[in-house]
């Protein structure tokens, strides 16, 4: 049975390969008091569960990391009833131990972006003259227990032995690292890197979401290989060679995350003991 008074409860935030192919997808256009999102969002069904797509950077790819309008893609989805979000990400492997095709679920997250917004609750008025209080969101934990078991079990279920934890450290992009600051992310026992892990996962967290990484290596960083640096067009292809198994497992994930009415993890007690000042979608 699917879950019903909602357009969906999950989120998928990803490329178009994710859903182009289901039957039955419903494309619709969301407006948000941050702007517009990436882009529309597309609606199927898939295992029994709503699902609601996203793609990250739009359907041709043309917004880089940096200018992704994050507050208004999570504002649009919790809108339409999303509840638990999955973002699968390419990264780049910083050991050679995380090399292409390796699927890594981090249970950390570093920050390095320079320019995003990465709050809500900024005391910025809303166009509705609603204006949110400051709050310091606990962020100790950056991803959803649950969610990561269930990535976790899907990519064993498929195969694919996960890398169980590990930091993921976001640098603002668009350009890759230097052999500098990749050796030197790597020297502090980060994991993996990427240009969208942050602020998607705070925002969730302040919208009281349940979100969960799956990265997926698609390079080794400047400092972890001796060639002559990551190019786009590697990427490009080792997602390409990785983009079916990839969806199979999140496809599994979808159907295998806990019913809205169940969850029980520190995402839905976010707002706990907060007066939050506006009122989420």
């Amino acid at each position: 049975m699917a879950e019903t008074n909602s357009a969906a409860t999950i989120g998928v935030i990803g490329g178009s390969g994710f859903y182009s192919f289901l039957d039955d997808v419903t494309e619709i256009t969301v407006e948000t008091p941050y702007g517009a999102p990436s882009d529309s969002l597309f609606l199927g069904e898939l295992a029994g569960r709503k699902v609601a797509f996203l793609p990250r950077h739009g359907r041709e790819h043309r917004t880089p990391p940096h200018r992704i309008n994050y507050r208004a893609n999570l504002w649009a989805l919790r809108s339409v009833g999303v509840r638990q979000v999955l973002g699968p990400c390419a990264v780049g492997g910083l050991v050679p131990e995380h090399g292409p095709g390796t699927l890594l679920v981090p249970d950390q997250l570093v920050d390095r972006t320079k320019s995003r917004a990465q709050t809500f609750f900024d005391g910025e008025p809303l166009p509705d003259g609603s204006v949110p209080n400051v709050v310091h969101m606990t962020f100790a934990d950056p991803y959803c227990p649950a969610g990561r078991s269930v990535a976790l079990g899907a990519a064993r279920g498929r195969g694919w032995e996960p890398v169980d934890g590990g930091t993921m450290v976001v640098i603002e992009g668009p350009r890759f690292s230097t052999r500098a600051e990749s050796r030197w992310h790597a020297a502090l026992g980060w994991s993996v890197v990427g240009m969208t892990g942050h602020p998607e996962a705070v925002l969730a967290r302040e919208l009281g979401l349940c979100y969960t990484s799956m990265a997926l290596v698609t390079d080794l960083d400047a400092g972890a290989e001796a060639g002559e640096g990551v190019s786009h067009e590697e990427v490009l292809r080792v997602f390409g060679e990785n983009v079916d198994r990839l969806r199979e497992v999140l496809f599994d994930a979808v159907g295998a995350l806990p019913k809205t009415a169940d969850r029980d993890c520190l995402c839905t007690r976010a707002h706990d003991g907060w007066d939050l000042g506006i009122e989420l979608p």
